[in-house]
């Protein structure tokens, strides 16, 4: 099994597809490392040869921040967003949307599944009445 960053890699996809299995990793970053190591993008990850995966590997580690570097990257530009006491980082400690999206509807995603309204998470009951 191929190992990047501390993350297995699967070995039954393709390895442009595979490699979107690592944090910071996208369609278009796997794209230009497979271009820049000269691997097909259409290859399994179970048929690389081990020069390859040390190629990819390599070009990864040098290169890009990916793994725990960006979380904590992340992690720290959150935190000094919530330090200077910007309306971003307002957002970010009372868990609402920071993009300007609308709260009124369609925030379960960044407040989890809340239900604030009396009868919108109520189950329905198990006999009539």
């Amino acid at each position: 099994m191929l190992r990047i960053a501390g993350t297995n890699i699967p070995e039954n996809k393709r390895i442009i597809m595979a490699l979107g299995y690592l944090y910071g990793v996208g369609p278009a970053l796997a794209k230009s490392i497979l271009k820049e190591a000269g691997i097909d993008a259409s290859v399994k990850t179970k048929d690389l040869s081990p020069e390859q995966t040390s190629k990819i590997r390599e070009i990864i580690e040098k290169k890009y921040r990916v793994e725990g570097d960006l979380r904590r990257e992340v992690r720290a530009h959150i935190k000094r967003l919530i330090d200077i006491g910007s309306y971003r980082g307002q957002r970010h400690i009372r868990h609402l949307p920071t993009r300007g999206q609308r709260t009124k509807t369609n925030t379960r995603t960044v407040r989890g599944n809340v239900r604030k309204t009396v009868g919108s998470g109520r189950k329905k009951s198990a006999e009539k009445t």
